[in-house]
């Protein structure tokens, strides 16, 4: 059973966030430039609330804090590390400096990313089918705002529209490597769910402060600061409720 809650959340952290942003381009630039900002917000509170709320404290349920800690932030590092070797890409806006390079480098982003993906989902599952749920919905909200950058990308690099759906799907398909190998794995050797679990918050809190927090702060109007505030607790309040 908890095998078949992986496959699907997987599934639709990948395929359907998928889906969903490739829909959104189908609405116009102007409409796009002011919902996702929203999203963004959003998701940046389920990511924290994700790490903070749900992966962490079920990491020191399982081991001392010190451990636990060392991983978190052995992962963020890891991550620093990971994108300033242009593996680990996100974005969320169709014209990016750092993201100039665009095509494969963003295909290969993607794959590790979803491949990263897809053991949290995994690891969170074999903690507690909550904690699972928590983790997926902070998933499936940072990669919204993610496809919709990347697919805008790619068709400014002069993509066409079947070919860049072709390599999203594809690329979204390691999350399925990744979830499955860490179920097998993580059910033979226990001892790593806890340090699994970490890492994956440190993945979360990255993302959330390396990427989602300084495109929020461009805009600066009380009335975007106070949206952003009210939409990142929301985030956060939802991973709270599923994961109690």
């Amino acid at each position: 059973m908890t095998l078949a809650w992986i496959l699907v959340c997987i599934l639709a952290g990948s395929i359907g966030a998928l889906a969903v942003a490739g829909s959104f381009l189908l609405f116009p630039d102007q409409v796009r430039r002011r919902f996702l900002p929203l999203l963004v917000s959003y998701a940046t509170g389920s990511l924290l609330g994700g790490a903070f709320l749900g992966l962490i404290p079920h990491a020191l349920e399982h081991e001392a804090s010190g451990p636990v800690l060392a991983a978190v932030f052995g992962g963020f590092v890891l991550f620093f590390i990971l994108e300033k070797l242009v593996i680990w890409r996100h974005c969320h806006v169709a014209h990016c400096d750092i993201h100039s390079a665009a095509g494969p480098l963003i295909i290969i982003g993607d794959s590790v990313h979803n491949f990263v993906d897809g053991v949290i989902i995994a690891a969170a599952f074999l903690n507690s089918t909550e904690l699972g749920i928590a983790a997926t919905i902070a998933v499936i909200a940072h990669e919204i705002p993610q496809e919709v950058g990347d697919f805008a990308i790619l068709l400014d690099s002069g993509y066409s529209v079947r070919r860049a759906l072709v390599l999203n799907v594809a690329s979204s398909l390691t999350s399925l490597i990744g979830g499955l190998g860490a179920y097998f794995l993580l059910r033979q050797v226990q001892v790593l769910l806890p340090y699994v679990m970490a890492v994956s918050a440190a993945s979360f809190i990255y993302i959330a402060a390396a990427d989602l927090i300084p495109g929020l702060h461009r805009q600066s109007a009380p009335k975007h600061a106070l949206q952003q505030i009210l939409l990142l607790t929301a985030g956060a309040a939802t991973i709270w409720l599923f994961h109690h």
